[in-house]
């Protein structure tokens, strides 16, 4: 299998969300929102479109992987920019086949070129730490709320740049998706079947305190 990355275009936008739809669709909550996150994110102050690109599998567009600009802010008021990438999505039958570790690897590069920081998302270890991430907690970087759940996690671009002090992330605010805009988003789309997954019950686990 080939695999080609390239920046996403205005052409791949629907199939991006058709994408990451299939990819998300009862993997954290009934349905999902990803899709509409995609969506949206695209026109908000917060998107980074350098750091936007599409998988292409011998030809054929079968993942994404998008950044929005992100920060933290220490004890005594400092903050410091980060960045953030989500959604990752690749189509389910394209999964496990390298795809996504090739997106992220590809952006990881190119943001370690760019002079980014660091990068901090919300995910599970499993996918995460064999990219260099670590617990937040490694790095004295917790919640808004100062708290450390298992998914916050951080890869450095920059070594020793949150040595001492402490820290809060803080997402884009794009990411609070008003679930009625979404839901309403949703219908523009073949129906699907919401349902429970076991990886809902994972989720929950992961996002806790």
């Amino acid at each position: 299998m080939n695999i080609t990355i390239r920046n996403e275009t205005p052409e791949d936008f629907r199939r991006v969300e058709e994408i990451t739809r299939e990819a998300f669709w009862n993997l954290y909550v009934p349905g999902c929102v990803e899709h509409y996150l995609a969506h949206v994110m695209r026109s908000h102050e917060d998107f980074m479109r350098e750091l936007d690109f599409v998988a292409l599998a011998d030809g054929r567009l079968v993942g994404n992987i998008m950044y929005t600009r992100s920060f933290v802010e220490n004890e005594q008021g400092g903050r410091l920019e980060t960045i953030t990438f989500g959604p990752v999505s690749v189509l389910p039958e394209y999964q496990r086949k390298g795809i996504g570790s090739a997106l992220i690897r590809h952006t990881i590069q190119k943001a370690r070129e760019s002079g980014h920081a660091a990068i901090i998302i919300y995910g599970s270890p499993y996918n995460y730490c064999k990219h260099g991430f670590k617990s937040g907690r490694d790095f004295n970087i917790g919640n808004a709320e100062g708290r450390y759940p298992f998914s916050l996690l951080v890869l450095e671009l920059k070594e020793g740049v949150f040595a001492g002090h402490a820290w809060k992330y803080h997402e884009s605010v794009v990411f609070g998706i008003d679930p009625a805009a979404a839901e309403e988003f949703d219908r523009t789309f073949e129906p699907k079947e919401k349902g429970w997954r076991y990886t809902q019950e994972e989720f929950s686990i992961a996002c806790r305190h």
